[in-house]
């Protein structure tokens, strides 16, 4: 089994809040991170397949074909756009890093199982310190 990964990187704003919590009660919650302005990141996106490598190719998949699946699907629909407001899969979630990773990992599954290779993990980096990483459910 080989694993390959692919790095790719957006800005994006976002707020993490609950509709159903007053400002107070966000900021106590979600600190910083709960301004009602928003706030930005400049996340980088990897994205790790498994498969086996094709003895006539040498590659487990074309990495260009790996690029533009995850450009088209994510990045241009992430890049520059506020998280929270303009992104149709993330509509109506908490616009946590966590629930962001989720919903990356749903909108590529079937598009890289459809390329011959399974989905290995999915690891959004949100600053120097902080990162999640998740390997489906």
């Amino acid at each position: 089994m080989m694993f390959i990964t692919r790095r790719e990187r957006f800005n994006a704003a976002h707020r993490l809040f609950r509709e159903d919590f007053s400002d107070e009660q966000n900021l106590e919650v979600f600190g910083k991170c709960s301004n009602p302005n928003w706030h930005g990141h400049n996340y980088t996106l990897y994205v790790t397949v498994k498969g086996e490598v094709n003895p006539k190719l040498g590659f487990v998949i074309n990495l260009k074909t790996l690029s533009i699946l995850i450009r088209e699907k994510i990045i241009d629909k992430l890049d520059h756009k506020n998280l929270n407001v303009e992104v149709d899969f993330m509509s109506g979630k908490i616009m946590s890093t966590e629930n962001l990773a989720i919903a990356i990992w749903e909108e590529l599954e079937s598009s890289v199982l459809a390329l011959g290779c399974q989905l290995h993990r999915v690891k959004v980096v949100e600053t120097e310190n902080n990162y999640v990483e998740y390997f489906g459910s």
